[in-house]
């Protein structure tokens, strides 16, 4: 199974993909990005327009994308929200079976405390992938660390009601 993780964000949003068919796990990950110069709705339509194109090249089989969280900034916070809501609808649009954790879940299900460093996580991430290097940035690795949360969930949980 190919999965694509997601981790939203206006200027970056992080992506991930593994697949579990195979030992090595790891496929690709990076950003797709936006310029703080254009427009809210120019750069959702970039990013939107940019994950049609991996969703084309890699064509996954699930998705998960993390939820947001609303911290102090709210501007950035709704433009977040913004951002995962366009990223919600074209996996929808494509047909990609779409799962959400927070943050708090994800970091608890890859190293069993939701309270891990960044560097915890990529730590997991790096080993679980056979990686050499972390993986950057650290959206990107997010992205990743979110995938292999749904790469350890039994078939039958990933099976529609």
């Amino acid at each position: 199974m190919i999965i694509l993780g997601l981790d939203p964000g206006i200027a970056r949003t992080g992506f991930g993909v593994i697949d579990t068919n195979t030992d090595a796990l790891f496929l690709r990950c990076g950003c797709l990005t936006t310029g703080p110069e254009q427009a809210s709705e120019d750069r959702l339509q970039e990013i939107g327009a940019d994950l049609e194109h991996l969703i084309a090249a890699t064509k996954p089989d699930r998705a998960i994308v993390e939820t947001v969280l609303f911290g102090n900034n709210r501007k950035t916070a709704m433009l977040t929200a913004e951002t995962r809501g366009m990223l919600l609808y074209i996996l929808r649009k494509n047909k990609i079976a779409v799962s959400s954790l927070t943050p708090l879940q994800i970091k608890s299900r890859l190293t069993g405390y939701g309270q891990a460093s960044k560097s915890q996580v990529q730590h997991v991430v790096t080993q679980r992938l056979k990686l050499t290097t972390i993986p950057e940035p650290d959206d990107a690795a997010d992205a990743l660390a979110a995938a292999l949360c749904i790469a350890d969930e039994p078939v039958a949980s990933l099976l529609p009601a």
